[in-house]
């Protein structure tokens, strides 16, 4: 299926592997000019040359609002123009809700609410005065369903999906699309760190008995990206091999 964004421009946040790499990926197959970040220079390089087609590669940490904003500004140079903005940022670490640390809390806010929140504000007036546009935040299954022991990632989540919610109305006559994709478990660098017993719970709680792919989590997040996509806005799509358990 032609997704109708060849030759359109992308910025996809914290790409150097895992999801956002597999998504910055499937854009570019589709014709699309990318820009992808990590802290990391050495790692964004390799990241931006495995992914060819002219993909430029920007050393930048967007956890802090400062970096973030920063990073879509230095996409939109080097690209000329920004059609789509995926946000992404590393997850926060566990912690109870009854002795959570304000500090801890108010990190993960500033990293996967404030900062994606920052990154929006950088992209979206281009996007509105052209009348194209789409914004899409990689998030997680706990916006929709909070998970135990993970109330850093639940709150900051929920936040952002809130936030996303009110936007994509105040934008949508604009030809600007809102949206959220919520990963579940997937195979990727990071989740492999975690080990075995934490995969094989992953597993476990999945009706398809396996971790996603990260190559098909790239092609669904880049449907959402798409030319057809603009009757599809405000919503949150959840791809966790169906291990949520809501009805919604």
């Amino acid at each position: 299926m032609d997704l109708g964004i060849q030759g359109r421009t992308a910025a996809v946040a914290a790409a150097s592997r895992g999801l956002g790499f597999a998504t910055a990926q499937a854009l570019a197959r589709e014709g699309v000019r990318v820009a992808i970040c990590s802290r990391d220079p050495g790692a964004i390089e390799a990241a931006a040359a495995r992914i060819g087609d002219g993909a430029v590669g920007i050393a930048c940490d967007v956890s802090a609002p400062e970096g973030a904003k920063s990073f879509v500004e230095q996409a939109h140079a080097a690209l000329g123009a920004l059609d789509i903005l995926v946000t992404n940022c590393g997850g926060p670490p566990p912690g109870a809700a009854g002795n959570a640390d304000p500090k801890t809390l108010g990190a993960a806010i500033q990293a996967n609410l404030l900062s994606m929140i920052a990154m929006i504000h950088a992209a979206l007036p281009e996007m509105r005065e052209r009348g194209w546009g789409r914004l899409l935040a990689i998030t997680s299954q706990t916006a929709r369903e909070p998970m135990p022991f993970m109330v850093h990632s639940n709150t900051a989540r929920a936040g952002l999906t809130a936030f996303l919610k009110t936007l994509s109305r105040e934008v949508a006559a604009d030809g600007v699309t809102v949206n959220s994709i919520l990963p579940g478990g997937h195979d990727t660098e990071r989740v492999r760190e975690l080990g075995g017993p934490a995969i094989d719970s992953l597993v476990t709680r999945s009706p398809v008995g396996r971790l996603g792919d990260a190559e098909e989590f790239g092609h669904v997040a880049a449907f959402l990206c798409s030319r057809w996509t603009a009757n599809l806005t405000g919503t949150t799509l959840t791809v966790d091999g169906g291990s949520s358990q809501g009805l919604f």
